[in-house]
């Protein structure tokens, strides 16, 4: 799948995969917590994810841009150090005590992430035969699943606390009461963002000291020339396959997001009683299913083409949805649940079929992917909206929807129009 020279290369990328999933998913732990804390609505708690996804968003055509300069590895490193300096802001945050503080952290660590997404899902394909870069990302994204996976135990042991108030309680409080009750649960997130801040560190380290191969820009502006002088944009827009699998990229990161964003939610509210608690182990058996996806997808596409097994996932995220909108009790919970596994795939197949063929305008082509996670900050907001005003079950029409965008890009709309472009040549730095 890949060759020898490149495999301790590969193995340092895959650790970057393991690393942001971090910072994705304790999100799913920060919207109940400062739901709590702050005493918001679905809606406003969900302004975690604009401000996270919205960092992603800004930072992905600069990254491409910056890494055509000055190459993968640096653009790495400045990705790693701003991720770093996000997840240090959490301890100034958490003393001031303001919501907005938090949403400013997300979003520097956000930033720094979408360079690290610019660069490493890209640099991954390039990383052995261009026949099994499907397969390649979804291995290196199964680290990634281990990553969302471990997320659910450090935001049940360090974040979340089984400490509540209903309004009632609350307001049989006094002022100062209420202020003491919420900063403590704001200063939760102290540690787990200091020890995070640490590892964004320790990783910088090791790929700065590491020679790791770069693809060589005079090949790709040559490339560039033989495909008749094509500006950069007019050169992506001519590969439709491209622009469809932003789209589906759009859609399928603001399920995903949405549906993780809201599943504590989801139990709690299809199960009257259920603490956040305990609404959270929901969450993990959600995140096991998504990680063992990651690994079973690898290992099926050795039988099943990668278009064909997206279909499959994509149809079966659609039958779990609606069960989970039109079903009562502990059913549309685990139909929420099972939606993890099927979730897998989704990400590095769409990634590595809208890639397909692009040859030089790989690099921009992936800052275009990454933009299109800017779905994970639209999606959860519009699914608020429709919990504040009807219930959290109708706000998964909204991934219903989205599903639906992605079986037809597994059904059709992956397919190439261009020609096969030649793999760019690596150097090593």
């Amino acid at each position: 799948m890949t060759e020898r020279r490149y495999v301790i290369p590969f193995i340092l990328i895959t650790s970057l995969f393991f690393l942001w999933a971090l910072g994705v998913n304790l999100n799913d732990i920060l919207i109940p917590q400062f739901k709590k804390t702050f005493q918001l609505s679905d809606r406003a708690s969900s302004l975690v994810q604009f401000a996270f996804f919205g960092g992603y968003f800004l930072a992905a055509l600069p990254a491409g841009k910056l890494m055509e300069r000055i190459g993968y590895k640096k653009g790495l490193l400045f990705g790693l150090f701003v991720c770093a300096f996000g997840a240090f802001l959490f301890i100034p945050a958490a003393s001031a005590h303001l919501y907005i503080f938090f949403l400013l952290a997300l979003f520097v660590m956000a930033f720094g992430q979408g360079f690290l997404e610019t660069g490493a899902n890209p640099y991954v394909t390039i990383l052995g035969p261009p026949e099994s870069s499907e397969r390649r990302l979804n291995l290196a994204q199964s680290f990634n699943a281990v990553g969302a996976f471990v997320t659910p135990y450090i935001g049940k042991a360090f974040i979340l606390t089984s400490v509540g108030y209903s309004a009632a309680q609350l307001s049989q409080m006094s002022a100062s009461q209420i202020q003491a009750y919420s900063a403590s649960l704001a200063a939760r997130v102290k540690m787990p963002y200091l020890a995070i801040t640490g590892v964004f560190i320790f990783v910088f380290i090791l790929i700065f000291f590491a020679r790791l191969p770069e693809v060589q820009p005079r090949i790709e502006e040559e490339e560039r020339e033989r495909e008749g002088g094509k500006s950069e944009l007019s050169g992506l827009l001519a590969h439709k396959h491209l622009v469809k699998g932003v789209l589906a990229q759009f859609f399928y990161v603001g399920a995903q997001v949405g549906v993780t964003s809201f599943i504590i939610r989801f139990a709690e509210h299809t199960l009257p009683g259920t603490s956040d608690v305990t609404a959270a182990d929901y969450l993990w058996w959600h995140l096991l299913g998504f990680m063992i996806g990651r690994f079973a997808g690898s290992a099926m596409m050795k039988k099943i083409a990668p278009p064909r097994l997206l279909s499959a996932f994509a149809a079966a995220s659609v039958v779990c949805a609606l069960i989970a909108i039109f079903t009562s009790g502990v059913f549309p919970v685990w139909a929420v649940v099972f939606i993890g596994f099927f979730h897998s795939i989704m990400f590095p197949t769409i990634f590595a079929l809208g890639l397909k063929n692009l040859g030089p305008y790989t690099k921009l082509a992936s800052s275009f992917m990454v933009m299109a996670i800017i779905g994970g900050a639209l999606f959860p907001v519009l699914m608020g909206f429709i919990s504040d005003k009807s219930n959290i079950q109708w706000a998964f029409t909204v991934p219903l929807a989205c599903y639906v965008y992605v079986f037809y890009f597994a059904t059709s709309g992956y397919k190439p129009t261009a020609s096969s472009a030649t793999p760019a040549a690596l150097r090593t730095v």
